[in-house]
C-alpha cells in the first residue's frame, strides 16, 4: 500500500505528497474549469500516469531482453467530454520508439505497453488510441 496525502491549498490548487519519498506534485484546476491552469490538472495526471506506466513497463521488458529504449517518447493528448459529467473521453497516445520498425522484439514491446496497470485501470468508456512510430532505418 502506498499513501498519497492531498492538502487543499485554496484557489483550486492541491499539494499532493507521495508518502514513501515525500516528493510533492501540485495540481491546479484548468482554466476551462475555473482554475488558473498553472500546473497539471488531476485529469492531466491520468494522462501522465498512462504514458509513464507504459514507458516503465516497456523499460522493464526491454531491460530483461537487452534492448535500449533510451530516447523513447510517449505523447498523450487528453480529450474531455463535452457533456456532463465532465470526464476524460479520449486519450490519443503516440509512442516514438528509437528502434527500427523490423526489430525482432517489436511485438513484445508493443504488447508490454498495453499490459501496464494504468491502461487496465482506465474506465472502459475512455477511448484509447495508440499510434506507434518506429524508425524506418537504423
Amino acid at each position: 500500500m502506498i499513501e498519497i496525502t492531498t492538502e487543499y491549498q485554496g484557489h483550486l490548487r492541491c499539494k499532493n505528497t507521495h508518502g514513501p519519498s515525500l516528493n510533492i506534485c501540485e495540481t491546479d484546476a484548468p482554466v476551462d474549469n475555473n482554475g488558473r491552469g498553472e500546473s497539471f490538472s488531476p485529469t492531466d495526471l491520468v494522462a501522465t500516469a498512462l504514458a509513464s506506466c507504459m514507458a516503465t513497463i516497456m523499460g522493464i521488458v526491454a531491460a530483461q531482453n537487452g534492448i535500449d529504449l533510451l530516447g523513447m517518447t510517449i505523447t498523450v493528448n487528453k480529450h474531455m467530454s463535452e457533456n456532463l459529467p465532465r470526464r476524460i473521453s479520449k486519450l490519443d497516445v503516440k509512442i516514438e520508439v528509437p528502434l527500427v520498425e523490423s526489430h525482432p522484439q517489436r511485438e513484445l514491446l508493443e504488447s508490454s505497453a498495453i499490459s501496464c496497470p494504468v491502461y487496465h485501470s482506465l474506465n472502459p468508456e475512455i477511448e484509447v488510441s495508440i499510434v506507434w512510430c518506429w524508425q524506418t532505418t537504423s
